[in-house]
């Protein structure tokens, strides 16, 4: 918790720093720079922050999640108690259990507390998958609650959003100087143009960056899913999920957070190929 509280206060120091670099040496006004910062600062986490905290709700909603409140039959009993289980083998609190409905063998967990989260299973993953695999699944979502990974995710994304705000402004404002000859007759509608532009670009290059952590995480979430269930049945559900052929229904606000990849360009993937997280599991210690 606190070092990764402590590593977010440092990017964002190493962000201010690099920002002040950037204007002296592009001669930006640093009154103005000051008010940019603050201005990317709000937009920047805003959205990541209200989108987490609004996160489970999104996510009922966008699948259709039904919360299990009283089990209505055995496999209802059996997603509760198992959950319960290996939430108090990682030291959080009982999240909210839900079933959707969707033919892909998935899962997903949100929330904006490691303690109040949700966890939710497919129809397909309850109709495709045998208990032992089910659990791996369960325990993977668990790990990445245990982990904080919503949480790290809402703040990288604030950063990154900080970092394409202030730079497409500072860059389209040199651009619209260099192209108006540098005359002093404010911003016209080229620069706001040109900011958009940038923006698109600049933005394409942080999903890279939120997708390369996201990749890294879910070995971790896989990891933790072997401690808690045992490794071979979370290598025998990510093979399981082969059959899967990356399809999801998933809303793309959650789709990041579920179990099985999907079918993209590397660079954009929120999910490792699953044939290299059957061979990290195979080669760790994880019993």
């Amino acid at each position: 918790m606190f070092t990764r509280i402590g590593l977010f206060l440092l990017t964002n120091f190493a962000v201010l720093i690099l920002a002040g670099i950037v204007m002296s040496l592009l001669g930006v006004n640093p009154a103005q720079m000051s008010g940019l910062l603050v201005m990317a600062a709000i937009f920047g986490f805003g959205g990541s922050i209200i989108s987490l905290l609004l996160s489970k709700f999104m996510a009922k909603r966008g699948t259709g999640a039904v919360v299990i409140t009283q089990p209505r039959n055995q496999t209802e009993r059996w997603l509760l108690d198992t959950v319960a289980r290996q939430a108090k083998a990682a030291g959080i609190g009982m999240p909210e259990v839900a079933v959707y409905d969707g033919p892909e063998i998935n899962a997903f967990a949100t929330g904006a507390n490691r303690n109040n989260a949700l966890v939710a299973v497919s129809t397909g993953l309850l109709h495709n998958m045998s208990e032992d695999e089910a659990e791996a699944v369960l325990g993977h979502e668990i790990s990445h609650v245990a982990n904080g990974d919503m949480i790290t995710m809402a703040l990288l994304q604030g950063v990154l959003n900080t970092f394409v705000i202030v730079l497409a402004r500072v860059v389209g404002g040199v651009i619209d100087s260099a192209l108006s000859g540098n005359r002093d007759s404010g911003r016209g509608f080229a620069y706001y143009i040109i900011v958009f532009v940038l923006e698109m670009v600049f933005g394409l290059f942080a999903t890279m960056i939120a997708m390369w952590f996201s990749r890294r995480r879910e070995f971790r979430a896989d990891a933790g899913g072997a401690n808690l269930a045992g490794r071979q049945k979370m290598i025998a559900a990510l093979e399981r999920l082969k059959l899967n052929h990356g399809q999801s229904t998933l809303p793309t606000q959650i789709a990041a957070f579920g179990i099985a990849g999907a079918t993209a360009k590397k660079l954009f993937l929120s999910h490792p190929p699953l044939e290299e997280r059957i061979a990290a599991l195979r080669s760790s210690t994880v019993v």
